[in-house]
């Protein structure tokens, strides 16, 4: 074998163990807005949720750190609707996540990065354990707005075509996973662990196999396009005209200071 060969051998047998020798842990010196695990207790059709993320902004690095309880009623659970944040020039890259509705009132589930301080989100360090998972459970006027108002992405908010069990067995086993993260921390996968890919699996453990494995998982600024593909946005217009009446940065703008800013986010 050339002497290069060994080389390159070399470094990869380095770089193998390395890679494995990484393990996930919950005891780092997290950055301030992910600090706090969120966790719930399910006590029949009841559900108690801690450490709800409900920070207000006056800039993205700026923030009053506040967090809150709440019981929600199970049986109040009626819908779902999946957020999409493309957050880059290439439309490729973008954060998903999901906020379930009881009646008139909501709650965020945000599959993210958990990031240390001074890191920030790389898609390919991504692949390679920098990061653990977390789940964040969060107000909408946090979690969306933060989005829109403050990163000034483009923020678009699909209500979803799913029964009412169904909706509240995916909320479940949503808060059951960010309560196993909470006690058995794992590392973030930008293909295999991803906040995309992450609500793909939680709704194919309900229905099997009805979200098939495609590219537009992986690359979730086309998850919105698939998921009107497979029937799953509940609208009746072309998908180009449904993304436009699903923007809702200028409402975002407009009612920032409404007590019901979901309510008119989804005029």
């Amino acid at each position: 074998m050339k002497p290069y060969k060994y080389v390159i051998l070399t470094a990869v047998l380095f770089f193998v163990v390395w890679h494995i020798s990484l393990k996930p842990s919950n005891d780092k010196d997290w950055s301030p807005d992910q600090a706090v695990l969120s966790y719930g207790v399910i006590d029949g059709n009841l559900v108690h949720l801690y450490n709800i993320r409900n920070f207000t902004y006056t800039s993205t690095d700026d923030y009053k750190i506040q967090y809150y309880n709440k019981t929600f009623d199970l049986n109040k659970l009626d819908s779902v609707w999946y957020v999409v944040e493309p957050f880059s020039a290439w439309q490729a890259i973008a954060h998903t996540f999901l906020s379930f509705g009881f009646g008139n009132e909501y709650v965020s589930i945000s599959v993210e990065i958990r990031k240390t301080k001074g890191q920030a989100f790389n898609p390919i360090l991504g692949i390679f354990r920098q990061y653990e998972v977390m789940y964040v459970i969060g107000d909408e006027q946090d979690l969306i707005k933060l989005r829109s108002n403050y990163r000034k992405d483009p923020v678009y908010l699909y209500p979803i075509n799913a029964p009412q069990n169904g909706i509240q067995e995916l909320f479940v086993k949503m808060i059951d996973r960010t309560n196993e993260l909470k006690d058995n921390p794992e590392f973030y996968n930008t293909i295999t662990n991803s906040c995309t890919t992450a609500i793909v699996k939680h709704i194919n453990s309900i229905a099997p196999d009805e979200i098939p494995l495609s590219w537009k998982v992986i690359l979730p600024g086309y998850s919105d396009k698939y998921a009107y593909q497979l029937g799953w946005i509940k609208t009746d217009l072309p998908f180009k005209q449904a993304k436009e009446k699903f923007k809702i940065n200028e409402k975002a703008m407009k009612y920032a200071d409404s007590p019901d800013f979901s309510q008119k986010i989804r005029e």
